[in-house]
């Protein structure tokens, strides 16, 4: 089997200018990506495509490999999913290489383990599936009890059926950026993770984090150090 981990990492970000790059309890946020992925053994490449020299820089220094600089789908519109596969692409080509399959690691989700991909990898298998995206299951913010509140204040529940007990209530799941992964053949028709029977794997939520804002970066540092205390 062999494997192609792309981590995607645009430069100039508007929300949290530089969050790629930024500190994160002491190393660049961009390598933990990098070193879970070379950590879990289950690459051949390590590749981080980026449009940012600084970007490149940094990432170089961690160990990935960047090739080159992208040149397609950097710009604030383009689908992430356009990227990967434009790299997969210029990677193929420039190496002369085929690969199984794609893995898209965003870099903005420090939290995910090189423990959790190999899971997700085995997880991936057994279900033979063509597609695969992180989750993880919603905790206290429980969407089921989502209102919008009109000019008056006046609450409208979004899913009446869902004004019960929360234990009473079917689980919810949401995306996240921490892991993706598509067979690469089915991936180049479909261009898109959300391909035909793409199937969801849940992850624990404290590792699934993923980072935009400010707030998002001392939430992923404090539960950082609260899944350390917890493995004691």
């Amino acid at each position: 089997m062999k494997r192609i981990a792309i981590i995607p990492a645009r430069g100039g970000s508007k929300r949290l200018p530089g969050k790629n790059v930024m500190d994160f309890l002491g190393k660049p946020m961009i390598q933990w990506t990098i070193d879970a992925a070379r950590k879990s053994g289950l690459f051949a490449r390590v590749v981080v495509s980026t449009d940012d020299a600084e970007i490149a820089r940094v990432s170089l220094a961690c160990g990935a490999e960047v090739p080159f600089l992208r040149t397609e789908a950097a710009d604030d519109f383009a689908p992430v999913s356009e990227a990967t596969l434009s790299t997969l692409k210029q990677v193929e080509d420039q190496f002369d290489e085929q690969f199984d399959e794609v893995w898209q690691l965003f870099a903005v989700c420090p939290l995910r383990t090189a423990e959790q991909m190999k899971m997700a990898a085995r997880f991936f298998t057994d279900k033979k599936a063509d597609f695969l995206i992180s989750c993880f299951e919603y905790q206290w913010m429980n969407p089921w009890w989502a209102n919008t509140i009109d000019e008056n204040f006046k609450p409208t529940w979004l899913f009446p059926d869902g004004f019960r007990r929360s234990q009473d209530l079917p689980k919810l799941y949401c995306p996240t950026g921490a892991i993706w992964i598509a067979k690469a053949e089915a991936f180049k028709k479909e261009k898109t993770f959300y391909g035909p029977s793409h199937v969801f794997w849940p992850m624990d939520w404290m590792s699934a984090v993923d980072i935009d804002e400010q707030e998002d970066v001392v939430l992923a540092e404090t539960l950082y150090y609260v899944r350390e205390k917890l493995k004691k």
